[in-house]
């Protein structure tokens, strides 16, 4: 069996042929990659790529290489080791109760293993429970007549063969989308657990897996599936294989080789875990938390910022920055935007939210005179204000992620709980 050859970087780290066994064939390869997703995930570099913010893990031609987050060049790299998956399961990326989430903290286990041993224990376990059965239309030749003569197919099969009926008729069994979807994903995990110790896992899974159609799955499928109380839990193992699908790449490499990237942008991981985070805080208070809220700004253009805050009648803004600002100075676009939050949503406060060691700072006031209407279209002068925070990812002086970041974060914006 082969063994699998893997090297570790960083975000925004370079990775030249020569280094840590990296070849050509392992370059070409990552560079079709890169152009399949519109250049997004490396720079390309004489001789090698230099990573963008996207971390994860990508595997092709027996090597796997782990791209780890880090929030500074200068932060201990063995500090950083592990955090991706630490931060996917507070998202709820990671089914926090599996078995594969609960040994994130095992050495030498990547993203890739993670992934594939939730997704295995979760086909056996509804394999175990018994896999529902669907009706589904099926047309073939057979010697009664059932279901819908196809006139045409039959005249054209069976003018010698007067016994036989051409029909379209339903069918009650496990052949049929959502269980070849499942296949789908299970034959790619397959193709990459050899000489891994999830192999016998693959395999008997595989095992006891039902034979389905081997139909070509596309995003649409993916896109359109739709759940009901007897398939409602199919919903984990269908999330994970539309993972997995999405991001099999079988063309992409040269020769026989197949490759499989997972990869998270850590801006909007930071965004999603800064917001689970300030609504895990908010229990119990009055603060009300939301993501995702988009006004029009003009034409087909919309603003979104990342978190908003209410509490007795004030608005709060959070954006997230996964990023050290040079010089601890936030930058002239990210103060602008800011302040265009805060006209539209009328916003008392803002808050620049950068990863770092805890630092807090006073709030600015925009040297501009704003007003707002208020009920009696009475126009009230509002003074918006902006600061920078940096709050640490992690515990000081450990790898685990911090619980109490998002009280650190409320107490920034004076909010008291």
């Amino acid at each position: 069996m082969k063994s699998l050859k893997i090297i570790s970087v960083f975000e925004h780290q370079r990775l030249c042929i020569g280094e840590q066994g990296f070849k050509q064939m392992h370059l070409d390869a990552l560079l079709k990659l890169n152009d399949y997703h519109e250049g997004k995930y490396f720079e390309p570099i004489a001789k090698g790529v230099k990573f963008n913010q996207y971390v994860g893990v990508i595997q092709v031609d027996g090597l796997t290489i782990e791209i780890n987050p880090k929030a500074d060049k200068d932060d201990n790299d063995n500090q950083w080791k592990g955090v991706l998956l630490k931060m996917l399961q507070a998202c709820g990326k990671l089914k926090p109760d599996s078995s594969g989430a609960a040994h994130v903290k095992r050495q030498h286990l990547n993203l890739l293993e993670v992934y594939f041993e939730l997704y295995l224990l979760e086909l056996e376990s509804l394999t175990r429970k018994g896999l529902i059965k669907q009706y589904r239309k099926q047309t073939e030749n057979s010697k009664a007549l059932k279901g819908k003569l196809e006139f045409a197919g039959h005249l054209n099969r069976n003018i010698v063969h007067k016994e036989r009926f051409y029909t379209t008729h339903q069918v009650y069994d496990t052949n049929h989308l959502l269980h070849q979807i499942l296949r789908k994903a299970l034959l790619i995990v397959d193709q990459f657990t050899s000489g891994s110790r999830l192999y016998d896992l693959c395999r008997r899974v595989l095992l006891n897996f039902p034979e389905v159609d081997n139909k070509k799955i596309t995003a649409a499928h993916l896109n359109n599936l739709k759940l009901d109380r007897k398939s409602g839990g199919y919903s984990y193992a269908l999330e994970l294989s539309r993972l997995i699908i999405l991001n099999y790449s079988p063309d992409i490499a040269s020769g026989n080789e197949k490759m499989l990237s997972l990869l998270f942008d850590m801006n909007e991981l930071w965004e999603e875990y800064i917001l689970k985070q300030l609504q895990k805080a908010s229990i119990g208070t009055d603060i009300l938390v939301s993501g995702q809220e988009t006004k029009s700004f003009w034409g087909n253009n919309t603003l979104r910022p990342d978190v908003v805050i209410r509490l007795n009648n004030k608005t709060y803004i959070i954006d997230t920055k996964w990023k050290r600002p040079l010089k601890s100075v936030a930058s002239v676009s990210d103060l602008r935007q800011m302040y265009a939050y805060c006209r539209f949503w009328d916003a008392d406060k803002a808050l620049l939210l950068y990863p770092g060691k805890l630092k807090d700072s006073d709030f600015k006031s925009y040297l501009t005179d704003d007003y707002s209407k208020d009920d009696l279209l009475n126009y009230i002068e509002v003074d918006h204000q902006c600061k920078m925070g940096f709050v640490s990812v992690l515990e000081e002086d450990s790898r685990d992620l911090d619980n109490q970041i998002g009280q650190k974060v409320l107490e920034m914006l004076r909010l008291k709980i």
